[in-house]
């Protein structure tokens, strides 16, 4: 049987206390619902366990390498410790940008050098492979000539391409461009190229029936289809060609961040080295960050990491 609850609100004529009679069940077998107390507010230590999420794993990630990189240092004693490795590393970003010689300046001048090949090298793969790549997912018979060769140069190791540089160019500084430059072209003619060809064909036919000319076809339908493949393409050029100067300085020598690492080995100083290593890292990621920052703003949506 269903319980009827009644409740009643009466008042003395006298104008004394208000009385509220509870809710009482009309049948005796039927009982009050169970009063719920509120939940205590959680919204104070939701940020709180939030920054705890997005920080710990990092922090448990680098307290395990600093962990086997400090038992690999104790059974050698000619690899430096992590604090010792620290130690240099103050004495070293101390003054970053000293210059007694070529062959002697600090760490800022050499990165700053690789940084400047690679944007030579990235700017000109840039400047030929994306309206190649516009030709290309345009043109079937276009696409159809480079299919082959991009098919063919694609798998060859950048590295490979520097002797060719030396011997055309006769110098180490170009021979580390051009190698930048043909390792970078490749994502870019090809993620360009898929960004055309998939750009959907009702475009295309509403651009065919308003007569646009081929310019405004670029500007107004390729170009803005094609952005975010054309900015990928870019992303992953900057990645290589960051990876190949670092190689490219250590065969040619001269200025840079990979020959102060290949002349830091040649002097046993393996803690330069590290630190090296971990310099590279981060130009790279600031690199890649940066790109991903542009994507975003260029495209007003979030590009996959």
């Amino acid at each position: 049987m269903n319980a009827i609850l009644k409740s009643e609100q009466t008042a003395p004529a006298g104008g004394g206390a208000t009385i509220v009679k509870l809710p009482v069940a009309a049948d005796a077998g039927s009982a009050a619902p169970p009063v719920r107390k509120p939940a205590p507010s959680v919204r104070g230590t939701q940020p709180f366990a939030r920054a705890v999420k997005a920080v710990l794993p990092p922090l448990v990630g680098i307290a395990f390498v600093v962990l086997v990189w400090q038992l690999i240092a104790t059974r050698n004693e000619t690899f430096p410790s992590p604090l010792a490795t620290f130690h240099e590393a103050l004495k070293l970003f101390a003054d970053p940008f000293y210059h007694n010689s070529p062959n002697d300046q600090g760490v800022g001048w050499n990165v700053l050098a690789s940084l400047q090949r690679v944007a030579v090298g990235f700017g000109l793969a840039a400047a030929v492979g994306i309206p190649l790549g516009f030709v290309i997912g345009r043109v079937k018979f276009v696409a159809g000539m480079f299919g082959p060769i991009i098919s063919l140069l694609k798998p060859v190791s950048p590295l490979a391409w520097l002797p060719i540089g030396l011997l055309v160019f006769k110098s180490a500084d170009p021979a580390a461009i051009w190698s930048i430059f043909i390792c970078s072209i490749w994502p870019m003619i090809i993620n360009t190229a898929v960004g055309v060809q998939r750009v959907p064909q009702d475009y295309m036919n509403v651009a065919r029936v308003l007569n646009l000319s081929e310019w405004k076809i670029l500007t107004k339908i390729l170009l803005p289809s094609a952005l975010p493949y054309i900015l990928t393409g870019v992303r992953l050029a900057i990645g290589t060609a960051w990876l190949v100067i670092v190689a490219a300085e250590m065969l040619t020598g001269g200025v840079g961040i990979g020959f102060w690492v290949w002349d830091e080995w040649n002097n046993l100083n393996v803690a330069n080295i590290i630190i090296a290593i971990v310099v590279i890292g981060v130009v790279g990621l600031l690199l890649e960050q940066a790109l991903v920052a542009l994507a975003r703003a260029l495209t007003h949506e979030q590009v996959a990491n």
